[in-house]
């Protein structure tokens, strides 16, 4: 057998799903990046001379960082896991295929440390961008390829209209769903083309209602988060190119998407109508700032955390289940939320069942930075703030119920050990609701829309993943 060969099926034995009785490693908190590009996301340039040819792929053409590259920079910022993801352009699926996946095998041979998942920057029909992530196993290569192939918004030359709508996104989800092993799909920059606060641009709250309602396993969740935050005014370029995320529409306020900084915004009103919305933090490496581009490498700056054994099933588990945080400039290193009520608990990504007239006592424990950060600082929360909302089932892009429940200082939290913890006690609403935590190291009441330049190692933020409860 191919060396190469023995090595992929050896990988899957290390990441096979454990069987019955068989002991699963304990689950910690793994930092992670699920959107990193690399030289296989090709440009396509059309020839003049042959108008009726599809382009071919100019590998590096849109980054030049090699897949095994970023597979030891994740390493070395302190990552877990990673998903290289890269975009497509005509016939990019068998570009993926041919090319992109022997060296996703290659880099899980050289960077053993790492559990990297294959997947792509899905072109969302009728939409931007989503990161897909596909199950480590036998299938993945295949699976990639089907995927691409049949529902790819530019895989096709000429491009065919009729597959860059909206429905056909369902479509496309409704397929991956029906996968012996399903993928993770994640939004990507969620409110990149929005045109003001709350005017949404390609991607609005309600579409990824439907996002989820098709394929509830495989639709997880959006970027909190958005890469390219090391983004910098140049001369010659658009605003969009010198501010965090590149969103030139809106911009991000505190690095986050408006969907997720706004407090009562479009995240508040996805988990108001009963959605379990995961969100994440990512790099989406393209070009790393020392070398005249707009991002930091995969852990570099942003990090989602995953409460997961090191196995790659576990990893997806968490991610679906909401096991999560999201933190940027290394602000915290762990974060743990409780709610109990009546000897019941939850932990994020949790649903607490709670009484009538129960109250909860809500615990945070966060692990303050231990060590200076990549741009050699040891970075400091200034406070963190309880939130909570209802669950109303209502349906539109706000919810009102969402607020404030307290925020907490320094003289609020204990140390136990190298950890900080708060305690407070609140009231559960008998429609059911959820509660979730952010934190920053700027004095900040609210996150402020970002100016184009700004350093964003001086505007660092966490945000938990919700609890829930239902009465």
């Amino acid at each position: 057998m191919h060396r190469q060969a023995v090595f992929f099926f050896t990988a899957l034995a290390a990441c096979a799903v454990p069987a019955a009785g068989q002991e699963v490693p304990q689950r910690r908190w793994l930092a992670g990046d699920h959107h990193v590009h690399s030289i296989y996301s090709a440009r396509y340039t059309p020839d003049p001379a042959r108008p009726d040819q599809p382009p071919p792929p100019i590998v590096g053409g849109d980054s030049s960082h090699t897949i095994e590259m970023n597979a030891q920079m994740a390493r070395r910022h302190g990552l877990n896991w990673m998903v290289s993801t890269d975009h497509g352009g005509p016939n990019h699926a068998e570009l993926n295929h041919a090319r992109a996946w022997p060296d996703v095998v290659a880099a899980r041979r050289a960077v053993p440390g790492l559990v990297l998942f294959y997947g792509m920057e899905f072109d969302v029909p009728g939409g931007e961008h989503a990161s897909l992530i596909l199950p480590i196993g036998a299938a993945e290569r295949d699976a990639l390829r089907g995927i691409e192939r049949g529902y790819g918004k530019r895989e096709l030359f000429p491009a065919d209209p009729a597959r860059n709508t909206k429905p056909r996104m369902i479509e496309a989800l409704r397929y991956m769903a029906g996968l012996a092993d399903p993928p993770v799909v994640i939004g990507n920059h969620p409110s990149r083309t929005a045109k003001g606060l709350g005017i949404w641009g390609q991607h609005a709250p309600e579409e990824y209602r439907a996002w989820h309602a098709a394929a509830p396993r495989v639709t997880i969740g959006m970027e909190g988060a958005p890469g390219h935050q090391a983004a910098r005014p140049k001369p010659g370029l658009d605003t969009a190119h010198g501010s965090r995320g590149l969103y030139g529409g809106y911009p991000t306020m505190g690095g986050f998407d408006q969907m997720v900084a706004t407090l009562g915004g479009g995240w508040d009103a996805l988990l108001g109508q009963g959605l379990h919305w995961t969100i994440t933090a990512t790099s989406d490496s393209h070009g790393h700032w020392r070398e005249g581009g707009a991002d930091f490498w995969p852990g570099e700056y942003a990090k989602t955390w995953v409460f997961a054994a090191p196995t790659s099933p576990d990893i997806l588990d968490g991610l679906r289940a909401g096991r999560v945080f999201v933190a940027t400039g290394g602000l915290i290193e762990q974060l743990d939320v409780t709610a109990a009520a009546s000897g019941r608990k939850a932990a994020m990504g949790d649903t607490l069942a709670v009484k009538q007239g129960d109250e909860m006592i809500v615990t945070i424990r966060f692990r303050p930075a231990g060590s200076a950060n990549a741009a050699g600082a040891v970075p400091r929360v200034d406070h963190v703030d309880l939130i909570a909302g209802d669950v109303t089932l209502g349906v539109g892009d706000r919810n009102p119920s969402a607020k404030m429940v307290r925020r907490f200082t320094a003289r609020d939290w204990r140390r136990d050990g190298k950890d900080l913890v708060v305690e407070h006690r609140m009231p559960a609403s008998a429609a059911g609701g959820y509660l979730r935590v952010r934190g920053t190291s700027t004095p900040e009441g609210e996150p402020v829309p970002d100016v184009a330049g700004e350093d964003p190692w001086q505007d660092l933020w966490f945000y938990s993943n919700p609890v829930y409860w239902n009465g």
